[in-house]
């Protein structure tokens, strides 16, 4: 089975578009260096919860909007040698040294897959 990178971040309106760019350098990095799928996506139906929901778990103000992304690779082992490859890439150290949003509160990790079921087109 796949292994699965997922983030969960916070970025402010205005520089929403910022980060898609940036977002999209990222893309095309990673999926260089080998990963098979990767997703960005803004949020659209996301209610402050009460007491547990997306964007309280990123501290979204008002003026910022939730991003919930992800990166899949073969395994583990391919994530970690694609990640060294990614993060020493020059391509991308200007952006991880400004991004458009606040890095503290981002949300991130590793996951094992045990269920991928697909249907038709990636998305």
């Amino acid at each position: 089975m796949s292994y699965v990178d997922g983030f969960l971040l916070a970025v402010p309106k205005a520089q929403l578009e910022e980060y898609k760019a940036m977002a999209r350098k990222a893309c095309d990095v990673w999926m260089e260096y080998g990963a098979l799928a990767y997703a960005e996506c803004t949020g659209e139906d996301v209610p402050y919860g009460e007491l547990t929901s997306f964007p309280r778990a990123v501290q979204a103000k008002e003026d910022e909007i939730v991003i919930f992304s992800w990166i899949v690779y073969k395994s583990r082992k391919d994530r970690d040698e694609i990640l060294e490859k990614v993060m020493s890439d020059p391509r991308l150290k200007g952006d991880m040294e400004n991004m458009p949003f606040d890095g503290k509160r981002m949300i991130f990790g590793g996951f094992d897959c045990f269920l991928n079921v697909q249907k038709g087109q990636a998305l």
